[in-house]
């Protein structure tokens, strides 16, 4: 397991305070504000914690709401709410809290595995992610290529090893469809134990999501004039699947308007089946030029 793994893990490793309150830790990065994926990852942790067999019962949809930006300098507590208990689905409510207001809130549900009709959505034919430059590659030959934000945000260790198909709108290519490919997995092996990997794509969902939204305007959350914050987030979790294995992230964005943008997600495990899907609304301000000059 790679450090950047481990700290993962650890980071999604709560600490119980009491019956259904936790805590939890954010990286002492340079980050200014909290990850919105480390929020919805740990309150999805805070949320199993409270069910009595997770494996037999795992969660299968969330619906969240970002309030206030979080201060990665305090802890963050975690309180589940346990709404219901039911024979085929649990419900449950978690209000993440810092300085005694609630940034974060989400409903998490759980439902036993049932048998019945199935049917999905083909997985896109892109590249695969070893036709792809790896992160060495893209170090030596991308990277220089890119806009200053772009590269420290790839060039830093992350625990989710990213390999964007359309890599080229980053150098300016303009993008044929508005769609956007990326192949996702932890850099290295996680616990078999699959909440952890429900947690980890939790994670890993909000990361560029958002993004998609600015591909109609030649855009992207790294250009000076664009100011960006998740507003909410929404997972569904279909089939089983493994985060440290290639994961392709399909993304469009069907709207934006009123400087909210609304981009939506399919996630394909590599043999094509369909193991989840993300739908996310955020905020897209164009900065201000007097703002920009300052």
């Amino acid at each position: 397991m790679t450090s950047a793994v481990q700290e993962l893990v650890d980071l999604l490793n709560l600490e119980p305070l009491e019956l259904n309150l936790f805590r939890g830790r954010s990286p002492q990065s340079r980050w200014q504000r909290v990850f919105g994926g480390q929020v919805i990852g740990q309150a999805l942790v805070a949320a199993c914690r409270t069910v009595e067999d997770v494996t037999l019962r795992p969660p299968h949809s969330l619906h969240a709401y970002f309030l206030l930006g979080g201060d990665p300098k305090v802890p963050i507590i975690y309180e589940v709410d346990r709404i219901r208990d039911g024979k085929s689905f649990t419900t449950r409510n978690v209000i993440a809290i810092q300085h005694g207001h609630a940034i974060f809130s989400m409903s998490v549900s759980f439902h036993i595995a049932e048998q019945g009709f199935s049917h999905q959505f083909k997985m896109p034919e892109v590249a695969k992610p070893d036709a792809l430059p790896s992160e060495a590659e893209m170090k030596e030959r991308v990277w220089p290529m890119m806009p200053e934000p772009v590269r420290r945000y790839y060039e830093r260790e992350r625990p989710i090893e990213l390999r964007p198909v359309e890599f080229g709108r980053y150098l300016g290519e303009e993008s044929k469809d508005g769609r956007f490919h990326v192949w996702i997995r932890a850099t290295g092996r996680l616990p078999d134990e699959p909440a952890i990997h429900q947690c980890v794509l939790a994670y890993a969902s909000d990361m560029m999501l958002l993004d998609a939204a600015l591909i109609p305007h030649h855009r992207t959350v790294f250009s000076e004039d664009i100011m960006a914050a998740s507003l909410d987030h929404a997972l569904w979790f279909h089939r089983p699947f493994r985060a440290d294995e290639w994961l392709l992230y399909a993304q469009d964005s069907p709207n934006l308007a009123g400087s909210r943008g609304f981009s939506r997600g399919l996630i394909f495990s590599a043999d094509g089946t369909l193991v989840a899907s993300v739908a996310q609304e955020g905020l897209l301000r164009l900065r201000r030029t007097e703002t920009l000059q300052e």
